[in-house]
């Protein structure tokens, strides 16, 4: 007998759009002789909708569904609530979720912690890893100590959150003194680079600070490291074994590889088993797993670092990285071998061992 996978993607975050491509990629690679797959769109306004096809998609009809389809938090029922005529609603039972969200509510623990009330099995990393990785200070914070002790670096920063700003001159001179221009301006919380910039003066710091209020009520001002763009791709199997890809490279054309870069500059690169001295690369790996562990990961995620002339330095985690057909994780794991039905497989396990 089939089980049943509930594929969720799109979500209020400003990644709908790659989440969408994510999906694509997942459904299309999901082994359709052993699952039934039903798709559940997210709209950036939040509503839930059925998706009929794949296609709908694709062609971003999707949008256009008026079947609302709602996961359902009754820890007995396991259910996808689905809308009818009449008020004659349908229940679906659903064996597995693969949350394919990016960024905010979706990769943050939010939709986890509402999985874990439903006591549904799910793909990826639960509530305390997904919000800890999404918010780039805690991750600072609780990643420092033990890559200290493994010799890694990270960036120096500062962090303050909205209120802080009402005293702008304090803030840009707690900035200043702390750190040299250029810097790069985040929200602690974001991913795919959406409102980032790189501040060459106090007239951009402050303006790239107030595109950053746009995304999120937090924000990191971080030291411009120099170096190679890497990325390791980290896999827990069923059995809890933690494992690491090969290094990537990423290559960019722009200063530094923002949303642009990444989806629509036809000159960014993505290299996988990139060119590293034997000791560096497995610097990368083991800090890459250890990253993943000291956060409490689950089932996936992508690591990233940059490399300079004199050290590894760590850049962020992404515990649901990017499925697009140009996206490093799926990449990584093909060059060693894994194609990405095997990989969508060997992820679902994951959900059900949890």
């Amino acid at each position: 007998m089939k089980q049943t996978v509930l594929v969720i993607f799109g979500g209020a975050s400003t990644e709908h759009e790659i989440s969408c491509q994510s999906a694509i990629n997942v459904i299309e690679n999901i082994n359709s002789n052993k699952y039934n797959v039903i798709l559940v769109g997210i709209t950036k306004e939040g509503e839930w909708l059925l998706v009929k096809d794949i296609s709908l998609i694709m062609n971003k009809k999707w949008y256009e569904s008026r079947i609302k389809a709602l996961l359902l938090p009754d820890a007995k029922m396991k259910s996808l609530l689905v809308e009818g005529t009449d008020n004659k609603h349908s229940f679906y039972k659903i064996d597995v979720i693969f949350p394919v969200l990016h960024g905010k509510n979706g990769e943050d623990g939010t939709i986890q912690g509402l999985f874990e009330m439903a006591k549904i099995p799910y793909v990826g990393s639960g509530v305390l890893a997904s919000a800890v990785a999404m918010d780039k200070v805690y991750t600072k914070i609780i990643c420092q100590t033990f890559l200290t002790a493994m010799g890694i670096k990270q960036a120096k920063y500062v962090s303050f959150v909205s209120k802080q700003w009402e005293n702008q001159d304090y803030c840009i001179k707690f900035v200043e003194e702390r750190l040299s221009y250029p810097v790069f301006v985040k929200p602690a919380n974001a991913g795919s680079s959406c409102g980032i910039t790189k501040a060459h003066s106090r007239a951009e710091l402050i303006k790239g600070i107030n595109l950053a209020w746009k995304v999120d009520g937090k924000i990191i001002v971080e030291e411009t490291i120099v170096g190679r763009e890497l990325e390791c791709a980290v896999f827990c199997d069923k059995d809890g074994e933690v494992k690491a890809s090969d290094i990537g490279e990423i290559k960019t054309s722009s200063g530094f590889y923002d949303y642009d870069a990444k989806y629509n500059d036809p000159c960014s690169e993505t290299i996988v088993q990139t060119k590293l001295s034997r000791e560096n690369a497995e610097i990368i790996r083991t800090a890459a797993k250890a990253i993943f562990t000291a956060l409490g990961g689950f089932s996936l995620a992508r690591v990233d670092f940059f490399l300079t002339k004199e050290d590894v330095v760590f850049n962020e985690i992404n515990t649901m990285p990017g499925f697009t057909a140009i996206s490093m994780y799926p990449m990584l794991w093909e060059a060693k071998g894994m194609s990405k039905p095997q990989l969508i497989q060997n992820l679902l396990d994951t959900g059900f061992s949890r």
